[in-house]
């Protein structure tokens, strides 16, 4: 009975000189140097081998050969915009160890274990779990990485709504390479996807009435040079909130740019606001040993 992998880095099956991210479902456009060399799968004769141990080794090697093929042959699926999207699936590691060519996960980050740390291994960034907050659990948004721990009657439809909520993403779906430009053009759907409509399209604070723009400007992230905007919202119920889209280059594999988006409550029972600015200062590289920066480093002045 074969298993689906998990999330993680795994020998590109189209290119097995590379790692490539698989999302749990499907392969993705992520790719990356693998961390360390990797071993020749089939070792080389020694010189003063017999005849049938050469044999057996060209045997063994076309073997693994037709197994590599198998594994790397993909399925394309034209989505009608002139992309193409890989639909293979990792297989799951031999039990041996020993004839299966599959790709295996890399090494798990250091910091996997840390309970003060959410660790985004796509984007190649951790960020801090402060007071008031938790890792996420039981949430349908698989891009959310930080969450407040309880939750609350949602004011507008019926449903259970946080106080803070922090998600991370992967631009992929644009061409755009500006963190300023990308920052700006996410704001508004950042704000709808908090506070007007949530992942099965009800009103949880009945839409969104208002937005003024609180802050905006450039700042620096893990040690890159990223791109905020912030909105204060009013909404149709409840006290609104605020909405932060902050843009950045992820630091590893394509550097893609990485799209964080911050939604707090307004009024007493939400997140200080300052916590923006920690989590953002927070933000590191995995493995890195950059200073950070964020909030008291920001690059140039407000936009």
């Amino acid at each position: 009975m074969s298993m689906t992998p998990p999330p993680g880095w795994y020998r590109d099956p189209s290119y097995p000189l590379v790692e490539r991210w698989w999302d749990g479902t499907t392969w993705t456009d992520h790719r990356r140097q693998p961390e360390t060399p990797r071993q020749p799968l089939i070792p080389a004769p020694s010189p003063g081998g017999s005849g049938r141990a050469r044999t057996v080794a060209l045997v063994t090697a076309s073997v693994v050969l037709v197994a590599a093929i198998v594994t790397g042959a993909v399925l394309l699926r034209d989505d009608g915009g002139g992309e193409t999207a890989t639909r293979t699936t990792p297989a799951a590691a031999s039990p041996t160890g020993t004839d299966d060519p599959s790709p295996s996960p890399s090494g798990p980050s250091p910091s996997a274990g840390d309970p003060s740390v959410v660790v985004d291994e796509l984007d190649g960034i951790t960020f801090p779990v402060l007071d008031g907050w938790a890792k996420p659990q039981y949430v349908a948004d698989h891009d959310m990485v930080l969450t407040t721990p309880r939750t609350y009657d949602c004011p507008g439809d019926p449903g259970l709504c946080r106080h803070g909520r922090v998600e991370a993403r992967t631009a992929t779906a644009t061409d755009e390479t500006s963190p300023k430009a990308l920052a700006e053009g996410d704001i508004e759907d950042a704000a709808d996807s908090a506070y007007g409509h949530d992942l099965v399209g009800s009103r949880p604070f009945r839409g969104i009435t208002s937005h003024r723009l609180v802050k905006s400007g450039s700042v620096a992230v893990a040690g890159r040079a990223g791109y905020l905007v912030r909105w204060k919202v009013k909404t149709g119920v409840g006290p609104g909130g605020y909405v932060e889209s902050l843009a950045f280059p992820s630091s590893v594999g394509s550097q893609a740019l990485v799209i964080v988006r911050f939604a707090f409550d307004a009024g007493a029972d939400g997140p200080p606001l300052s916590d923006m600015d920690r989590i953002t200062e927070g933000i590191r590289s995995v493995g890195g040993k950059d200073t950070g920066g964020g909030v008291g480093s920001s690059i140039g002045p407000p936009g």
